[in-house]
């Protein structure tokens, strides 16, 4: 596995929320994190129907943009009793005209479990999948979950997209509800990260 070598890292990411908690991750290794937004970078279209393949578009499209190492992070909500929906359309679900609502989302996929007659509880996981690519265009790939269930109502104020309604295993609150360090410590990117980390900085 290749190791990553400098001290700056382009992450493919224009959500603030996501790249404050890689961030957070990567502080402790001496790692400046630079987001895709300070580099005037566009989104690429995610045409995957694959955690990891959509993963690989953004960071391939930042490492050959910019020509630094990029990590980019594909991550969604899969529901069991949808079929795993909404998986890597979890962001499509909260799109409309004016931006993101993640509320809507959230009130979607409870409506859909509603609708689907499945008892509870509605196992679900968190996925994220890692993709750090260089320019010359290798790649590493590394898949992480978080294990729980849906909830309803929303409960908490904290974390962003679909937190609210997901009850890791093994406690009693939402994501949502969690200190972000406790949350930061459990999550679905913190089993990527841990794999990364292993792979490519230890």
């Amino acid at each position: 596995m290749r190791k990553l070598t400098g001290d700056t890292l382009l992450v493919a990411t224009h959500n603030a929320g996501k790249l404050a908690e890689i961030a957070d991750l990567l502080r402790p290794y001496g790692i400046t994190v630079v987001g895709a937004a300070d580099r005037g970078l566009p989104e690429p279209e995610e045409t995957e129907t694959t955690f990891a393949g959509n993963a690989r578009i953004k960071a391939h499209a930042a490492a050959q943009a910019t020509g630094l190492p990029a990590l980019s992070d594909d991550s969604g909500i899969e529901i069991d009793a949808l079929n795993g929906a909404p998986g890597v359309y979890t962001a499509d679900w909260a799109e409309t005209p004016t931006g993101r609502n993640f509320a809507m989302a959230m009130t979607k996929a409870h409506d859909k479990l509603v609708l689907s007659n499945t008892p509870q509880p509605w196992t679900a996981r968190f996925c994220c999948t890692l993709a750090l690519a260089w320019p010359d265009g290798h790649d590493e790939i590394f898949p992480g979950t978080a294990e729980g269930k849906i909830i309803w109502p929303m409960r908490g104020d904290n974390g962003h997209g679909y937190d609210p309604i997901f009850q890791p295993k093994g406690y009693d609150v939402s994501f949502a509800q969690m200190d972000p360090a406790e949350k930061n410590r459990i999550s679905h990117r913190a089993d990527a990260f841990a794999k990364f980390v292993k792979g490519c900085l230890d």
